[in-house]
């Protein structure tokens, strides 16, 4: 999948990967493609610049670290941040719902267009 089908989504879903903890910019692209399946396979030209914008509005912090004597920085997941990822999941909640109702299966015999 590429980044401009995830237009709009990949800001929530860097947020849903740090909840579990704080990451480097690496780990957090192996989270996604962990999670994914292997679908999200995006490359560091695409994750690094969305940190950097989650970071400016204040949804996460950076640190730099050493990660297996590796000099990283390590992104962190904060209250805004979590108070973010809770709006965002119900409005996923709300969009996949009513998007559903269109692209969900077959109309019902009968039922109005």
């Amino acid at each position: 999948m590429n980044a401009q089908a995830l237009h709009g989504h990949l800001d929530a879903l860097l947020l849903a990967v740090l909840e579990r903890g704080a990451l480097h910019g690496y780990a957090i692209i192996e989270a996604l493609r962990a999670r994914s399946g292997g679908v999200l396979d995006l490359p560091t030209g695409t994750i690094y610049p969305a940190l950097r914008r989650l970071e400016r509005a204040g949804y996460v912090s950076s640190a730099w670290s050493t990660v297996n004597g590796r000099e990283r920085r390590t992104y962190e997941l904060t209250g805004a941040g979590l108070r973010a990822l809770a709006g965002e999941r119900t409005s996923w909640q709300e969009f996949s719902s009513t998007v559903g109702q269109f692209l969900g299966g077959a109309p019902t015999p009968g039922a109005p267009a």
